[in-house]
């Protein structure tokens, strides 16, 4: 077993993954350390967005665009391996209220460069034949699509082997060193691995992490659920979800929300989310948050009435106090690098992250400026 590595990623996830996979391309030479099997975690239980459509104009949308073209055009070779589906999504406005805010929002979008298109009723219900035609209008995102994020991780894990990583599963982290003031090995419970760059990618449980490094990262679980229905005729043909949606993802409040997000897979199964809540790492079932779920759909879809649920889910997004992961260097432990805090949108980020960490670990000038992004800020937020 090796004793050091240039980079060692704490996290198989699809960030994790993704990061790994961008090193290891660039020439660095790559260690992934695992507690569990990779994908296991977090990127097990997302429903695996690659929107644009959700964010507001900013540093979020930006990482998406840069995203959006690494999925389509650098990776595009490899989407069979994750099931990519580019079947564009549908924001969808239930009264006038709502419509001008989607409205207003896609003006702020199209001028970051975002495909956004203001759609009737009439327009929608071409595309959605299902959806209530009650509601008052919608937006037409065609850049908008979907992976299978157990998929996206293995197999950019694979691809990140094949450029020299190396995976070490079912090792956990327990302490990171430091000396002189900077990140000097990974302590593991198999042992030691002399190290130069740490990049904590562990999801809901980087401030752990970050922890056993002594910095402290207010990166918080935000559980949510997701019904998975039977096997039936697809009814759904695009990401559908009201548009009250994008307003609570941006929301800092810790009690339980839900708006409604139906969509179709192509084993006929239809997923409908959405909730948050932050309840740390509690995983006892929700029935209020389930039938919160079962509720927004039909508002969206009256048709589904009588749909059998076969199961549920759920899973803990890694949520940071303003809505903007942290990627890059920490400023107040040289070394110690995070690709972390992506909430719901860690599997649509992981690749544009992977990207920008690889870049500023090789000294190359980020794709995009990463001071919105800075690590440290997240503390003196929590602090003010």
């Amino acid at each position: 077993m090796r004793s050091s590595s240039e980079v060692v990623v704490v996290g198989a996830g699809v960030v994790g993954a993704a990061v790994a996979l961008f090193c290891a391309r660039a020439g660095l030479d790559v260690t992934v350390l695992e507690r569990g099997a990779p994908g296991s975690g977090t990127s097990s239980a997302g429903e695996g967005n690659l929107l644009v459509s959700d964010k507001e104009q900013g540093p979020e949308l930006d990482l998406a665009l840069l995203s959006h073209r690494l999925w389509h055009d650098e990776l595009a070779e490899h989407a069979g391996r994750w099931e990519l589906e580019a079947k564009g999504g549908l924001v969808v406005a239930r009264d006038q209220a709502s419509l001008t805010g989607l409205h207003e929002l896609t003006v702020r979008q199209r001028a970051a460069g975002v495909d956004a298109r203001d759609i009737d009723v009439a327009e929608l219900l071409e595309r959605e034949p299902l959806v209530d035609p009650g509601v008052a209008g919608a937006a037409w995102y065609p850049q908008d699509s979907q992976v299978q994020p157990v998929l996206a991780a293995t197999h950019l894990l694979a691809l990140a082997r094949r450029s020299g990583a190396v995976l070490r599963a079912g090792e956990t982290v327990t302490g990171i060193e430091r000396r002189a003031g900077r990140v000097v090995a990974v302590r593991t419970d198999r042992g030691r691995l002399a190290t130069a760059a740490v990049v904590n990618a562990a999801g809901p449980w980087a401030g752990h992490v970050a922890g056993l490094a002594g910095v402290h990262l207010p990166v918080l679980p935000r559980r949510g659920f997701v019904l998975v229905s039977e096997p039936v005729p697809l009814t759904v043909r695009h990401k559908v979800y009201a548009a009250e949606y994008v307003f609570d993802v941006g929301s800092s409040d810790a009690g339980l929300q839900s708006s409604p997000v139906v969509e179709g897979t192509p084993a006929g199964t239809i997923l409908i989310g959405s909730t948050r809540e932050r309840v740390g790492f509690d995983a006892t079932p929700s029935p209020r948050a389930l039938a919160l779920l079962a509720s927004g759909a039909l508002g969206l879809f009256p048709s589904l009435a009588g749909l059998r649920i076969m199961r549920s889910y759920h899973g803990f997004r890694p949520y940071c106090p303003d809505h903007l992961p942290a990627i890059g260097e920490d400023a107040r432990l040289p070394g110690l690098w995070h690709a972390c805090g992506h909430e719901g949108a860690g599997i649509g980020l992981s690749v544009g992250t992977g990207h920008l960490i690889a870049q500023a670990l090789t000294g190359q000038q980020p794709s995009l400026d990463l001071t919105p992004f800075a690590p440290a800020r997240l503390e003196q937020l929590v602090a003010a």
